[in-house]
């Protein structure tokens, strides 16, 4: 599995894109994996705060539930309606077309390198 280097990673399976004055924030490869076919996600409205370590939405698979924690803090500042409208682009293209919301970030919770997060995944 490739991981993107300009990509932030965190111990719960999200990315971190910089984009300017936002994130952008996903999950990763690994976890869409383990999740399964995702059937289902609930994601912040635009113009709520979230909080780093929190959580701030829920990914529906065929397997499971899983809660997305919030990498960040900060404010909604777009969803991805694609993929709400057909959850299965997360599992298509977690790194692109699978991106899940973009947030005025004021702070990071903690990060790790793709070098790093690649080692996690490993053990």
């Amino acid at each position: 599995m490739s991981l993107p280097e300009n990509l932030r990673y965190t111990e719960e399976h999200e990315w971190i894109e910089d984009r300017d004055d936002v994130v952008r924030i996903g999950i990763t490869q690994h976890a869409a994996e383990a999740l399964g076919d995702i059937v289902f996600v609930q994601l912040p409205e635009v113009g709520e705060q979230i909080e780093a370590g929190q959580t701030c939405g829920e990914l529906e698979s065929t397997k499971s539930v899983s809660d997305l924690f919030a990498p960040v803090t900060g404010e909604v500042v777009a969803i991805n309606d694609s993929v709400v409208d057909d959850p299965a682009l997360v599992n298509a293209e977690p790194f692109g077309g699978g991106w899940l919301l973009e947030v005025r970030a004021t702070a990071t919770g903690a990060v790790l390198t793709a070098e790093q997060y690649a080692g996690l995944i490993e053990q």
